[in-house]
């Protein structure tokens, strides 16, 4: 590859990138470092085994990485640009190749049925093969950033399911783990009826209380204070059992 062509090769990656609609993405670090990758990549492409595979071909065929475009349309499409007939076999095992260098943007199953059906709507209009894939890629860049955001939320919303059920046991009176309050600084748990709780100290240590009930205003009898909130749970578990103290 000469000089300009690996020139024209990085603005191209370049561009691309920046097409992003996600600042997310632009200004993740794994991305940025999959870029670089990318960028080097190119630029050492005189070496490469595949030999079929010239600038322009390996960036068609890298830009639908992720994108499920027809294979046999890529094949047909790349036969009509410069350089040695490609089979089936050439691409198939190409854009496999494509993909394990970059193995967080494989196929996303759930998207195939929407960019089949869209890369069909876009053939029925006669858009151009990598026409067709900006499209694609455009909509998966899309839909990722939609599954990515419902994710966070169903996982958002789990979070808060079990903070409510941690907390309607601890108020009710039932054995719990560590539970923190809504607005409340303190951790409280109930072991075999017998409350603790759980507090921060300004020298970054945790003090553990036993007290009578969950408020944060009761004094409570002081059980002693540790580095680690696991050492806590120790002599907790320990105590929980013991003979309660007559006087």
């Amino acid at each position: 590859m000469s000089e300009d062509e690996q020139i024209l090769a990085v603005k191209v990656l370049l561009f691309d990138y920046l097409r992003s609609p996600s600042l997310r993405h632009i200004r993740d670090p794994h991305s940025v470092a999959k870029l670089a990758r990318e960028i080097v990549r190119k630029i050492d492409h005189g070496n490469s085994i595949w030999g079929k595979w010239d600038g322009q071909r390996e960036l068609l065929l890298k830009s639908a990485v992720g994108c499920w475009v027809p294979l046999n349309a890529m094949r047909d499409f790349l036969n009509r640009m410069p350089g040695p007939r490609l089979s089936m076999t050439d691409v198939t095992q190409r854009l496999k190749a494509c993909e394990e260098e970059e193995p967080d943007r494989y196929p996303n199953e759930e998207l195939r049925h929407g960019c089949e059906a869209l890369y069909e709507q876009e053939r029925a209009d006669g858009t151009e093969l990598p026409a067709i894939i900006g499209v694609l890629r455009e909509y998966v860049e899309r839909e990722e950033d939609r599954i990515h955001i419902e994710r966070n939320e169903r996982h958002r919303q789990l979070r808060e399911q079990s903070q409510s059920s941690r907390e309607q046991r601890l108020l009710s009176g039932a054995d719990c783990n560590w539970t923190q309050l809504r607005k409340s600084r303190n951790w409280y748990c109930r072991t075999n009826g017998r409350t603790y709780r759980l507090s921060p100290t300004n020298d970054k240590m945790w003090s553990l209380d036993r007290v009578s009930s969950v408020s944060d205003e009761e004094k409570g009898g002081l059980v002693g204070k540790y580095r680690l909130r696991g050492d806590a749970s120790k002599v907790v578990a320990e105590m929980a059992y013991k003979p309660e103290p007559t006087w």
